[in-house]
């Protein structure tokens, strides 16, 4: 893998994350993150159609007309969408059950349009798919760890399993609720911010 490809697919990693860096993608932060397994998955879902609508919109590119170019990559996005939550439905029902509407609200993530716009309307189809894997994965490293640190400190676990020991119960520990709410989401990845931040100099006037 060349240098530019290498920069395409791990820049939306760290120094462009479009979460920590781009600030988009907030929304389902706060919605599906007060559990660990429906993080892992909504991450995954939206690693998936990122990549797979990159890849069809680059490939019609040439053909779509610019006056009807919005309309076309909603449309694309909408069915990629509906293949994935109807396999969710079939093989995770319990997690889609979980995810509710927000499978479905995938089709206005700001991440998705964005890269669609941005990317692979004017790139080759393999640069488009390491560019939806990027910007998946780097949405969904966010995912997991707000989902893991609401999980283990709301309710002591972790993908459902108990992690903190009855023991530290009875010696008087307490879940921490307030880990249960959406601000505490917001407050995380605000955290991850400032820590990103902090290390990445040259973020810090943008």
């Amino acid at each position: 893998m060349n240098a530019k490809l290498k920069d395409i697919f791990l820049g939306p990693l760290n120094s462009n994350n479009p979460v920590v860096v781009q600030v988009l993608g907030i929304c389902s932060a706060l919605a599906v993150t007060v559990e660990l397994k429906p993080a892992l998955v909504m991450g995954l879902s939206v690693t998936i159609i990122v990549a797979l609508a990159n890849v069809i919109i680059s490939l019609i590119r040439n053909t779509i007309p610019n006056s009807v170019r919005i309309i076309v990559q909603l449309v694309v996005v909408a069915a990629v969408v509906t293949v994935v939550s109807e396999v969710l439905k079939a093989f995770a029902y319990d997690v889609s059950v979980q995810l509710s509407v927000y499978i479905g609200l995938i089709i206005t993530n700001c991440i998705l349009m964005g890269r669609l716009e941005a990317f692979a309307m004017s790139n080759k189809p393999w640069d488009s798919f390491l560019d939806g894997l990027g910007n998946g994965f780097g949405y969904a490293w966010i995912l997991i760890v707000v989902a893991f640190f609401r999980e283990l400190l709301g309710s002591g676990k972790l993908l459902g399993f108990q992690v903190i020991p009855e023991s530290f119960y009875q010696a008087g520990y307490i879940n921490n609720g307030l880990m249960m709410m959406p601000s505490m989401a917001l407050i995380l990845v605000a955290c991850i911010i400032w820590v990103h931040r902090s290390i990445k100099k040259d973020l810090q006037d943008k």
